[in-house]
């Protein structure tokens, strides 16, 4: 039978053998699930090597199945041995082909092959739910030619692994304010599972029976337990169930601001260089928003941030354990999954208000961002003076009715940092934003909060303007912080 190099590559497995050189086989120990190999059944297939099946292959010529038939061939110096070609759409797929294909017949794997391709296996394995998991261990079952149970044991430490990583999953997607249903769905545990792992931790948070201390090792509830009890839980064995949070010992100092912060004494916030981070026009300086969630939150109060631009206010939070509804107009590309799409001037963010301990407003200061971020109308910064008050000071009011009507059991805020208008205003006319918020509001003020710009943002030519017009250049910028009780 003459040779196709490229016939073999296209075969399907049932159009039958052909043969193809012994030295074009790609061998990948990585892909073939054996451990240990048999001289003797090399030797015997070397005494019957014409009455032997042909080896089967991919389309890229690595080896699927047939390790013994093609070292016999190689053993008796044959240039072509006959071949079978799957195709395969990836190295998984090979290995796994490879491994229903030696699990029953020929030299069989071992019970110990078995075990080590099924953890393998089941560790490359991206699953995006529990169902998907628990599907993927009948069919390593049927593959390995063993009971489901077998495969349970076998794969319960890559369990364990998966479940803390889907514990984090679940924390992350709850302090980003997701639903315990939209997190259900993502972890694939069900909702009473991922409610039963939620209200720990807002039991601990309305309580304020946990310790956030650089001496603690974990996040933990205060009992009456022994210091040496197992660390494992109840739920932690239970496959319907998540087990507990526990945060390290920097997880906690952060959220109490134990580490790298300088506690605000004064209410003039001035810093000469801006914190690194996303160069998004616009985009909230960090330490402002640390200072805020130190002095108007505590752990697992909800921060609501609708103009999030570059993400800032989520960084820190994470950082702090704060939780954060974030939302945007036109989210940046990169935040997508972090920042939600919402025009407040078409809706409210859709969040529990009770648990809302500050709302964080850093809009576009009016002209200043004038077609920065689009060219709509509806765009704050494209609005008519007039108009941005109106809408403006509608959203602040719009936020304290909210958080009014919730009845939260301690004060909550809401804190607008803007700066005055002046360079892009008509006629160079100075604008005091934050006065004009102030008279249209009507909610008292817990504090107003100076954070001068450094004198670096005016040019040459903007110092001579000033010179000739006998004007001064504003540096100004402050946060206003209404309390709503």
């Amino acid at each position: 039978m003459p040779y196709d190099a490229e016939q073999a590559v296209e075969t399907e497995q049932d159009t039958g053998p052909v043969l193809m050189p012994v030295a074009d086989i790609v061998f990948r120990d990585d892909l073939y699930p054996r451990i240990d190999t048999s001289a003797f059944k090399v030797q015997e297939y070397s005494n019957d090597i014409g009455k032997m099946p042909p080896i089967e292959i991919n389309q890229h010529r690595i080896l699927i199945d047939g390790w013994h038939r093609w070292t016999a061939h190689k053993k008796l110096g044959l240039e072509a041995i006959p071949i079978i070609t799957t195709v395969t759409d990836s190295e998984v797929q090979v290995l796994e082909l490879s491994i229903r294909r030696n699990a029953k017949h020929g030299h069989q794997l071992s019970l110990a092959d078995k075990k080590k391709q099924t953890v393998r296996i089941y560790g490359m394995f991206s699953f995006e739910n529990q169902k998907q998991r628990e599907a993927k261990k009948v069919e390593l079952a049927d593959m390995m030619s063993v009971n489901l149970r077998t495969i349970q044991g076998w794969t319960e430490r890559t369990d364990k692994d998966v479940k803390e990583e889907l514990r984090k999953q679940t924390f992350d997607l709850w302090l980003s304010c997701h639903t315990q249903d939209e997190i259900s769905k993502v972890v694939g545990y069900s909702q009473r599972a991922v409610s039963d792992l939620l209200d720990k931790i807002a039991s601990f948070s309305a309580e304020r029976k946990f310790s956030f201390s650089a001496k603690d090792d974990d996040f933990h509830q205060e009992t009456d337990e022994p210091e040496d009890a197992p660390e494992d839980t109840p739920e932690d064995d239970d496959e319907r169930g998540l087990g507990t949070i526990k945060l390290t010992k920097e997880q906690l100092a952060n959220a109490d601001h134990a580490i790298d912060f300088e506690a605000p004494i004064y209410n003039i916030w001035k810093q000469q260089t801006k914190t690194s981070g996303s160069s998004h026009f616009g985009n909230s300086e960090v330490r402002w928003v640390d200072n805020l969630l130190y002095l108007y939150t505590k752990p697992f109060d909800v921060v609501v941030d609708p103009f999030a631009g570059g993400g800032s206010t989520i960084d820190i939070c994470k950082k702090r354990l704060r939780r954060y509804w974030a939302s945007d107009r036109l989210p940046i590309v990169e935040r997508e999954k972090d920042i939600r799409k919402l025009d407040l001037t078409e809706g409210m963010p859709s969040v529990r208000w009770k648990d809302v301990g500050l709302v964080y407003l850093d809009p576009p200061y009016w002209r200043q961002a004038e077609n920065e971020y689009s060219e709509d109308q509806s765009d704050l910064g494209n609005m008519e003076l007039e108009r941005f008050n109106d809408v403006l000071s509608g959203i602040v009011k719009e936020f304290a009715n909210r958080m009014a009507k919730a009845k939260r059991d301690k004060p909550s805020y809401i804190a607008l940092i803007i700066q005055p208008t002046q360079w892009k205003a008509p006629d160079r006319q100075y604008t005091d934003h934050i006065a004009d918020m102030i008279k249209a509001v009507k909610l008292p003020i817990d504090m107003r909060i100076s954070v001068p710009y450094e004198s670096q943002q005016y040019n040459a030519q903007m110092v001579e303007w000033a010179k000739e017009n006998k004007k001064v250049l504003v540096l100004s910028r402050e946060i206003v912080v209404w309390k709503v009780a």
